[in-house]
Formats: structure tokens, C-alpha cells, sequence
């Protein structure tokens, strides 16, 4: 059976994730399939080429580093290393997105693209998704933490559905908020000018995809619970087919000098990326799992979410043993962000995530004075939106 199950806590702390069995570290909890995923806008604007169901990266590790170095030129060493099949690809006959296989291509028709199949329009700026694509780009961008997709598939998933209702409860399993909660939600994904983005998504959602059977979706209460529900519950997703090569180079058994000579390749070549394309190395995404979304944060926690399979499958890893009945707890911060004081931890919960942490080092520090050290304050301006949704894990 599962090594977990989401168990209600409190009205306070809603649901939990339990861990059923003793699970020891380094161990596997659960893979997860999202319900719904979408990759970022942005992202895809700017060529990170992804499978448009699944969010596996299209591109070969070499053309990855390329394009990321700026440099037609690099040859990586060890080509057979990359996972990329692209002989097994394949496009939508009528819109031309991408998939990394007929699997894939065949679950997006089944599930959602019927309805968001753009044909023959796909570069027509006037096509109503083409608009509601745009103005989400022109109100979210880069580091993305959301995406407007993720709804649309929501919306399209249910209107493709012959069981609508069956979905309707899928999508009323993540946690929702209250709507004072929603508003702070909002705001946080739109800023200041939130109240009149918002109406202006509603109007160019509702032009492309009304449907009388979830008009309740449409209107402006039911509009701001989806979006808050997105803003929520969304994880985001990072794929990326140079990582994959990097993890299969790393597990080659090679002669001494050459494993040093691969080493120093990879550390030199990361570098060069990084001051050509800074921090921007995946194919990224967010999508809804109905257990991750379970997980509770932690300051210390006992597991972490990753892709190691360079598609939407959530890895859960247990980072410690955890005993059976033991609640299962992932961290909503970066190394960086757990490292400093309990007071500065609070202070980007409750922005990004409306709580405020009472994990046992949370308590064992509550007596810390209320202040932010020196540095903090320095670093205060620079929590930035991307730790919205931002256990984007590298991958």
C-alpha cells in the first residue's frame, strides 16, 4: 500500500500528510501524477522547449547547453548520456505544439486540448486565448510562479469531461481559502493594480472559455477562488535535459584523471551559463498534486519534492527516517531562506503563504528577540514573488 495518506488536523491547519509505515532516509514516499500542470508563458516564449502535456524538455542536453551559453558551438562529451528521444516526438496535426511522445499527445487530446487546440490560429493575436495569453504575460513576468493555463486546462478538463463531476471534486480537494485570504493571494500575484487585472483576466477567461455548466467559475467571487486556489496550491515544476546528463555523467565509473577532467567540464560549464542566462536554466512550470498539496511546511522538514525524471512525476524523498504515524513536512523556503532567524522565516510565510510556522524550530527559537540581524535587514528588500510558488526544486 502507500507509505502516506492526507489526514484532517484541524480547521486551523487543514489536512496533513502521515507517513502509514516507517520510511527511511534516502527513501522514495510517493511519485505523483498532477492533475492538471501547464508550463509558464514566459518560459515558453523564450524557447525553453517542453513537452506541452508533460513539461519533459524537448531538447537535447548539447542544444540545452548551447542555447543557454549563447554558443552554437559547444560539444558535450559523452553524448549517449542524454535521455532525449527525439525520434519519438510528435506535434498536434492542427496547432503544431509538442509532445514528447504519441502517449503524451494522446492524454492532452483525451484530457484538455480539444477544447484548447488553437489550429490554424495559433499566431492570430486577436484568437480569445491568444488575448488572455498576452495580458497574463503583460501583468506576470519573469520569475514566473503561475500561470493562467493552469486554470484554462481546469476549465477545459471539465468541459472535455463525460464525468464533470467526478473532476469538480478532484479540483475541490486542494486546500481554498477565505476571502479575505483570496484577496491577499491575488494581490500578491498582481500587485497594487490587482482589482482591475483581475476583472480584465475575468472578462478575457470568460470571452474564451465560458461554459454554463461552471459559470459559477466565472463570475468575479468564483473567479478570485479559482485563481487563489492556483496561487495556492500550485508547485512549481523544473525540468531540464542537461541536469539529466549532468545526474547519468556523474554516475559514469571512469579512470581517475578523466572523471576529474568531466568534473572540471561540468563545474566550468555551469559557470559560463550562469552568467549568460543567471538562474533561468529550466523548462518550468507549476501544476495541482493532490498529495503533495497536502504537505505541510517545516523549517526542519523531513522530506523534498523533485523532478528526477525530467517530466511532471513529483518525487517525494524522505531527507530523514520517519516514523509510521509521523507527520510528513516539506519546507516552502530555500537553504538560503531556512538559515535565517525565526522572525524573517515568518515574515515570508506569511507574505507568500498567509502562516505563520509553529514547527519545533520555530518554538525552540520563539523566545528569540523579534528583530532581524543586521544582514536580514540588509536582505529584506530581496524576497522577491518568486518564493511564491517557489519550491521549484532544481531538478
Amino acid at each position: 500500500g502507500a507509505a502516506a495518506e492526507a489526514r484532517f488536523i484541524s480547521s486551523a491547519k487543514g489536512k496533513g500528510l502521515f507517513a502509514t509505515k516507517n520510511i527511511r532516509k534516502g527513501e522514495t514516499v510517493f511519485v505523483e501524477r498532477p492533475v492538471v500542470s501547464s508550463q509558464f508563458l514566459w518560459n515558453a516564449l523564450y524557447n525553453y522547449r517542453a513537452c506541452d502535456h508533460c513539461l519533459r524538455a524537448l531538447e537535447t542536453a548539447e542544444e540545452n547547453a548551447q542555447r543557454l551559453l549563447g554558443r552554437s558551438s559547444l560539444v558535450l562529451p559523452h553524448p549517449e548520456q542524454c535521455s532525449i528521444r527525439k525520434d519519438l516526438h510528435q506535434q498536434c496535426p492542427r496547432c503544431q505544439v509538442t509532445y514528447c511522445s504519441a502517449e503524451c499527445r494522446q492524454a492532452a487530446l483525451e484530457q484538455y486540448h480539444q477544447v484548447l487546440c488553437l489550429g490554424p490560429s495559433r499566431d492570430d493575436p486577436t484568437h480569445p486565448l491568444n488575448k488572455l495569453q498576452e495580458a497574463w504575460r503583460n501583468m506576470h513576468y519573469p520569475p514566473e510562479t503561475s500561470s493562467i493555463m493552469l486554470m484554462a486546462r481546469m476549465v477545459a478538463t471539465i468541459k472535455q469531461a463525460k464525468d464533470k463531476e467526478w473532476w469538480i471534486k478532484a479540483f475541490s480537494q486542494f486546500c481554498s481559502k477565505t476571502a479575505n485570504e483570496e484577496e491577499e493571494i491575488v494581490h500578491k500575484l498582481l500587485g497594487d493594480k490587482f482589482k482591475g487585472q483581475l476583472e480584465l483576466l475575468r472578462l478575457l477567461f470568460t470571452e474564451a472559455l465560458y461554459d454554463e455548466y461552471l459559470s459559477r467559475w466565472f463570475t468575479p467571487e468564483g473567479f478570485r477562488s479559482l485563481f487563489a486556489l492556483v496561487g495556492t496550491n500550485g508547485q512549481g515544476i523544473g525540468t531540464s535535459s542537461l541536469s539529466q546528463w549532468v545526474h547519468a555523467c556523474d554516475a559514469l565509473d571512469l579512470p581517475m584523471l578523466q572523471r576529474e577532467e568531466l568534473d572540471a567540464f561540468i563545474d566550468q560549464l555551469y559557470k559560463d551559463i550562469e552568467k549568460e542566462s543567471g538562474e533561468f536554466l529550466n523548462c518550468e512550470g507549476s501544476g495541482l498534486y493532490v498529495l503533495q498539496s497536502c504537505c505541510n511546511h517545516s523549517c526542519i522538514p523531513n522530506a523534498e519534492t523533485s523532478f528526477p525524471e525530467n517530466n511532471f512525476l513529483l518525487h517525494l524523498t524522505a531527507l530523514e527516517d520517519i516514523e509510521a504515524g509521523e507527520e510528513i513536512c516539506i519546507s516552502y523556503l530555500d537553504c538560503c531562506q531556512r538559515e535565517r532567524s525565526r522572525h524573517s522565516r515568518n515574515k515570508i510565510l506569511r507574505e507568500n503563504y498567509l502562516f505563520t510556522c509553529s514547527c519545533p524550530k520555530c518554538l525552540a527559537q520563539a523566545d528569540d528577540a523579534d528583530v532581524t540581524s543586521d544582514e536580514e535587514e540588509e536582505g529584506e528588500g530581496e524576497t522577491d514573488d518568486a518564493e511564491l510558488e517557489d519550491e521549484m526544486t532544481d531538478v
